[in-house]
């Protein structure tokens, strides 16, 4: 196994993954990370959700062939229906990626607010949820984003990856702060995702098996 690979996919031991994306203009990148996911983890269970800001950059009919099945808008049905979103993905999950997370959502995550059905799950689930956050310039300096981040902090089951530099869409500069890379939010998941276990929080469903169960899942190579 090359160094190549191992980056590309590091070990991952969850067997159930939701995806998130929000709106910032990184989500476009989207339909790579998820055919990443699938190629590199086939044995996953996989759902994708994204928020309807995020539809500014990429469709969600666009993104299911990559995810293998519907990819879910985060909002309330208009017309009743027997099952909850949010219950079954809090349930679901054994692990949760936020890429890219915007600094309204973060926001809204940080201080309990539970208005869309993923934030309603992420706030109930006990599963490692990882955000990255994709910043506009100034944002990453901010008094409002460090709060955030310390109001996340306290949460056991919270990881945030910082930021990489990015370029402004607007400015051009390289004064914006792009969401990490998955290969960094996998490896991020998983080590929160052991520690939970080792402190015996969990963070796993009734039904679902345990890490000592399930060891991380294989690596393959990278695509050629």
């Amino acid at each position: 196994m090359t160094d190549t690979n191992e980056g590309l996919f590091p070990p991952f031991g969850a067997r159930r993954l939701l995806y998130v994306g929000t709106g910032s203009i990184g989500v476009a990148h989207a339909p790579y990370w998820v055919t990443l996911l699938r190629l590199g983890y086939p044995e996953l269970g996989l759902r994708v959700v994204m928020t309807r800001s995020a539809e500014r950059f990429v469709s969600r009919g666009a993104l299911a062939p990559m995810a293998g099945g519907e990819v879910l808008l985060d909002a309330w049905p208009d017309e009743p229906v027997q099952s909850a979103l949010h219950v079954e993905l809090a349930e679901w999950a054994d692990a949760v990626i936020v890429q890219p997370a915007t600094l309204h959502f973060l926001a809204r995550f940080a201080r309990g607010l539970a208005d869309t059905p993923v934030l309603l799950a992420l706030q109930c689930s006990t599963a490692p949820i990882v955000l990255a956050p994709a910043l506009p310039p100034g944002a990453v300096e901010s008094v409002a984003y460090r709060r955030h981040l310390a109001a996340l902090a306290e949460r056991p089951n919270v990881a945030v990856v910082p930021p990489v530099p990015g370029t402004s869409a607007t400015t051009g500069r390289t004064d914006a702060s792009a969401a990490a890379g998955l290969p960094d939010l996998l490896r991020a998941a998983e080590g929160l995702r052991i520690r939970l276990v080792r402190g015996g929080r969990g963070g796993r469903t009734t039904d679902s098996p345990t890490a000592q169960d399930h060891p991380p899942l294989p690596l393959r190579k990278a695509p050629s």
